[in-house]
């Protein structure tokens, strides 16, 4: 998974990437994003990070920010 790259080049440990990769992934499914909608799918990464950095570790409550923020 490409956003995997994108998590890992930032400074998370194993276990909080794992939760972002899932909240990403979820995420994504619930906004009806696939891979060919690459602009919509950073934005998702970009508020995963932005959530994560302010110490969001739960996968679910990490999804709902970001989904919450995204729509706003």
């Amino acid at each position: 998974m490409a956003v995997y790259r994108l998590f890992r080049s930032k400074a998370f440990e194993p276990e909080a990437i794992t939760a972002m990769t899932r909240a990403y992934t979820d995420a994504c499914r619930m906004l009806g994003l696939s891979d060919r909608d690459q602009r919509e799918a950073n934005a998702v990464a970009k508020k995963v990070i932005e959530f994560a950095q302010r110490g969001e570790r739960d996968p679910v409550r990490l999804r709902e920010h970001v989904l919450q923020a995204l729509r706003g």
